[in-house]
């Protein structure tokens, strides 16, 4: 019976700790776009600039005020924002180790001559590639992701999209290829891909929205053999009531998601279907409390779907502490 108590309270201790883990929002990973020196890694993991780039486009710039980070270049402690780019150059060569470089340095990688972000661990880093529904750190697919266990490194910009771009970064896959952002080094285990609005608001045809999606899909499929990529598509009121070419275009991701066999994720009619019309901060954009709202649904789907993070160190625990329990029951 002590056995089975202390299995008992630690089974507890793990599932609060996961609901702690889960819902917390954790430190989110958000490079800034280039300060223009090849010589700095420039890179922001912190986010100096959420929220400031899309001025002028229908999807950016009204997502909110800017955020910052430490600027420090190294850790601040377990689960804290980290900082990259003011004082750190970037490194070259067959000859560096990443392994020994800090955490937020910029690092030329050999395999694909690209720069990428040093991340110490990217064993829960969830790449979120996205417009300005994604890029404030309470945007919705952000939380909808830290509440099922994923740390966010953000690639992307307000205003840009699959074929849109801001008239400063790229659209996302001109900007990855040119280096407007930079993804992590490392093998994170998840890549979402979110966006289509500004597409739907500039009028990309269907022909180039495809064409830009699957270019980006076999670059990412590319450089993350291992990763699980998710689709996720077009905020939007719903075809029957008013959604217009935002409906389509979520339907049209959803179709080069399913030609990819990748998880698509339909956001086409989420602001009716939630009843999140009164909360918006302007015609396509949520106010913090419906990003919030719509975050828990987005966590839901996550955990539904079986793409929330179980930490291996955790489950390994776990399992070996309730084998040792089992152990001792059966030897009385």
């Amino acid at each position: 019976m002590r056995n089975a108590s202390a299995l008992s309270r630690f089974v507890a201790m793990m599932i609060a700790t996961g609901v702690v883990l889960g819902g917390c929002g954790q430190a989110s990973y958000s490079p800034a776009p280039d300060s223009g020196s090849s010589e700095l890694g420039s890179s922001e993991l912190g986010s100096s600039e959420v929220g400031s780039s899309g001025a002028g486009s229908s999807e950016g710039g009204s997502s909110g005020a800017p955020l910052t980070g430490s600027g420090s270049g190294a850790a601040i402690g377990a689960g804290g924002p980290v900082a990259a780019g003011s004082v750190a150059k970037t490194r070259i060569g067959s000859t560096i180790d990443p392994a020994a470089l800090p955490s937020g340095s910029t690092y030329r990688n050999p395999d694909n001559g690209r720069n990428e972000i040093i991340v110490k661990d990217t064993s829960n880093i969830a790449v979120l590639i996205g417009d300005s529904q994604s890029e404030p750190a309470y945007g919705w697919p952000r939380q909808g992701l830290a509440a099922a266990g994923y740390k966010v490194f953000f690639c992307g910009r307000g205003g840009t999209g699959f074929v849109a771009s801001n008239g400063k970064t790229g659209n996302y896959i001109d900007a990855l290829q040119r280096g407007d952002w930079k993804l992590p080094y490392g093998a994170p285990p998840l890549v979402v891909i979110e966006g289509g609005g500004n597409d739907a608001a500039r009028g990309a045809s269907d022909a180039q929205i495809v064409a830009n999606a699957e270019r980006l899909i076999a670059s990412i499929q590319q450089r993350y053999p291992a990763a699980r990529i998710l689709m996720v598509g077009t905020l939007g009121r719903g075809a029957h009531y008013g959604g217009g070419r935002r409906s389509e275009v979520d339907a049209l991701l959803g179709r080069v998601a399913d030609r990819h066999g990748l998880p698509f994720v339909s956001a086409g009619d989420w602001l009716t279907r939630y009843n999140l019309t009164g909360s918006m901060a302007d015609r396509v954009h949520l106010n913090r409390q419906g990003h919030a709202a719509l975050g828990a649904v987005f966590g839901q789907r996550l955990q539904s779907m079986g793409f929330d993070y179980a930490d291996p160190g955790m489950l390994a625990g776990l399992s070996h502490y309730a084998g040792r329990a089992a152990g001792a029951g059966l030897a009385h």
